[in-house]
């Protein structure tokens, strides 16, 4: 028995609808302000998401914007405000226990720094060992075996030099394929990868890329992808999602999104990437550099204190969904058009 085989996956899960969702999902913090008044921090509104068997969905964003509350909210490590999650088209909602576990088997989080996220007194075999146990319950030779398959399946061979291996013994990318094996030992059917290769060199993060798409591709996973790098959506993500200040923006295939991007903050992100054979200079807004707080976002369009496009409708009424380009959608009053109501 190893600790992942594919043909446990049912045909019809292959091909069918979102195996992991949002709906509506909101998150907001309370905190204490000046002179002890609560106040709340509005990290995340009205959120849909969908990730689906077999697909990457990137979810990018600057700083800030709720990228990473967005997926703990879909691991359950927050409990959300308001909205639904969605497992199998079945309603979620654990925070302990069996059914958090069993919840934990489905679907899996890989963190920024996989220095953190691994237990510093324990080896790389006693990590992975766990897992096994926890999730699949091996024993004896099963457990060795399953081991030894984890490690190869992140390409860390041979295996046995690196089980009695500590986490400060191990490389920055080394450590993020061993945390990748923990997560597999569960037998997953969604990563929740987040900005797994921004703490790595730049030198190997393509390696890590490659490993989480021939992953995906072999074992019919459901990934979001975390990322602030919109250049690297493109070439990992089917789908690419843009986050801004706690709400989604825009969202489409990766190639329209990062080649044709339609609402003005996408426009922004990717006017501000490095780009050594451009001459132009980014277009600025006509705001603040900085996204807003969010103890108290602005009304209408969040984006509008920067948008270099802003209306005098874009401060009061919040945008909905219009279609941009194709199957590209926008959160922005420009599509408006025809079907502003």
């Amino acid at each position: 028995m190893t600790a992942i085989d594919k043909n446990d996956t049912p045909a019809a899960a292959r091909t069918g609808g979102a195996v992991l969702a949002a709906r509506a999902l909101t998150k907001h913090f309370k905190v204490r302000g000046a002179r002890g008044r609560r106040r709340e921090v509005h990290a995340v509104e009205g959120i849909d998401l969908e990730l689906h068997r077999g697909r990457v969905v990137a979810l990018v964003g600057e700083s800030g914007s709720g990228k990473s509350t967005v997926a703990r909210l879909l691991a359950q490590l927050y409990p959300a405000t308001d909205g639904q999650v969605l497992l199998e088209g079945e309603p979620v909602r654990v925070s302990f226990g069996k059914r958090f576990r069993a919840y934990c088997r489905d679907v899996q989080m890989i963190f920024q720094d996989p220095f953190a996220s691994l237990n510093p007194i324990h080896t790389v075999g006693y990590s992975l060992r766990r897992s096994l146990r926890i999730h699949q319950g091996l024993k004896g030779g099963e457990l060795e075996s399953g081991l030894g398959a984890l490690l190869e399946m992140v390409h860390l061979t041979p295996a046995a030099r690196y089980v009695d291996k500590f986490p400060h013994e191990l490389s920055g990318g080394q450590r993020q394929r061993v945390a990748i094996a923990r997560a597999l030992g569960a037998r997953p059917k969604v990563l929740l990868a987040d900005e797994p290769v921004s703490m790595l060199d730049v030198s190997i993060r393509l390696g890590v890329l490659n490993l989480l798409a021939e992953l995906k591709d072999e074992f019919n996973l459901a990934i979001l992808y975390i990322t602030h790098d919109i250049a690297s959506a493109r070439y990992f993500a089917d789908e690419t999602v843009v986050m801004y200040a706690g709400r989604i923006v825009e969202r489409g295939g990766s190639e329209d999104v990062t080649q044709r991007p339609t609402h003005p903050y996408t426009k922004l992100l990717l006017a501000s990437a490095p780009n050594p054979d451009s001459q132009e200079t980014p277009e600025a807004g006509n705001g603040p550099a900085e996204a807003p707080s969010l103890v108290s976002p602005p009304s209408g369009c969040r984006f509008h204190p920067r948008c270099p496009q802003a209306m005098d409708r874009c401060r009061v009424e919040v945008p909905p969904f219009f279609s941009a380009n194709d199957d590209q959608l926008s959160a922005c009053w420009l599509y408006a058009g025809e079907d502003a109501s």
